[in-house]
C-alpha cells in the first residue's frame, strides 16, 4: 500500500508542475526566487466570491505583476485567477491568515485542475492538510479568485 501512496504522491506533485506550466508557460522551471525579482515585487488583494474573504499576495516575477496591473486596468482579460504554492506561515502583508503564497510561485491562470481549488478559509481550517490529499505539492488555485486592487507593503 505504501507503494501505491507513494505513486500516487508523485503523481499530484507533477500534477502540480505541469499546473504551473500551462498556467505561465514561461514560468517553466521558475519557481525559485531570483535576486532581480525582488525589487520588481508588488502586493495585490483577490476575494474569492462569493465568501467575504480577501487575502493578499506578493508576486516577484515582473512579467506577473505587470499582467495584474493589467487586469485591474481592464487592458488584459486572460488569465484573470491567481494561484501560487502555500508557505505554512503568516506574512505581515497578509494579515489575519497563517499562511501565505511563495511570492516567486505566484502566476495567473484561466482554467485548472479541480484538486487545487479551495477558499482561502477553508485553506486556513485545513492547512495541516495542504501539501497532501489537500493541496497536493502545496498547490493553490482558487477558481474564483478576483484580483481588487493593488495594495502597499505593511
Amino acid at each position: 500500500m505504501r507503494g501505491i501512496t507513494r505513486k500516487i504522491g508523485l503523481a499530484l506533485a507533477a500534477a502540480g508542475a505541469l499546473l504551473l506550466t500551462v498556467a505561465h508557460p514561461a514560468a517553466a522551471g521558475r519557481v525559485g526566487a531570483s535576486p532581480g525579482h525582488a525589487a520588481a515585487a508588488a502586493y495585490f488583494e483577490f476575494d474569492y466570491p462569493p465568501m467575504p474573504d480577501k487575502f493578499v499576495v506578493e508576486i516577484a516575477d515582473p512579467a506577473e505583476v505587470q499582467h495584474a496591473r493589467a487586469l485591474l486596468d481592464g487592458t488584459a482579460t486572460d488569465r484573470p485567477h491567481v494561484m501560487g504554492r502555500i508557505v505554512k506561515r503568516s506574512a505581515p502583508y497578509n494579515p489575519g491568515w497563517s499562511y501565505h503564497l511563495d511570492p516567486a510561485s505566484v502566476r495567473f491562470f484561466d482554467v485548472a485542475i479541480e484538486v487545487c481549488d479551495a477558499a482561502p478559509q477553508y485553506v486556513e481550517d485545513h492547512l495541516d492538510e495542504a501539501g497532501g490529499a489537500f493541496l497536493p505539492g502545496g498547490f493553490w488555485c482558487p477558481w474564483g479568485s478576483r484580483l481588487l486592487r493593488e495594495v502597499r507593503a505593511s
